[in-house]
């Protein structure tokens, strides 16, 4: 408020959004009362419980995961590996200090390479 506009608002607002798709939560839902915000809520989870507040949409279910939230094979195979890292750079952004926040431009190769890893993981897999 009466500040001067910045991407570091764009990239807050973005990072809340990947906090929402990939959660099913929104900042305003009940359970975010008092200090525990969407940001609290999905920071605590990671690395090692990022499946368990994921969407149930995902389904997730038979998926067993490492402590560093990475696949430990069955269910949907590669899915720990990208979901803690998408997960963290929508905290990243979401950094209550502007000038703590993730620039776009790193956002945007950190979400490159979360692609590549996946993209990599189905070839190997199909061949």
């Amino acid at each position: 408020m009466g500040k001067e506009v910045s991407t570091f608002g764009d990239v807050y607002s973005y990072g809340v959004v990947l906090m929402e798709l990939f959660t099913g939560k929104r900042p305003t839902d009940s359970m975010f009362t008092g200090e525990l915000s969407l940001r609290d809520y999905v920071k605590a989870a990671l690395p090692d419980r990022a499946a368990e507040i994921a969407d149930p949409w995902f389904n997730f279910e038979n998926e067993a995961f490492d402590q560093n939230g990475q696949s430990s094979g069955g269910g949907t195979g590669n899915a720990g590996k990208w979901l803690g890292s998408v997960l963290g750079i929508g905290v990243a952004c979401s950094a209550d200090s502007p000038i703590e926040r993730m620039k776009i431009g790193d956002v945007l190769r950190e979400l490159d390479n979360v692609r590549n890893r996946l993209i990599g993981d189905h070839r190997r897999r199909r061949a």
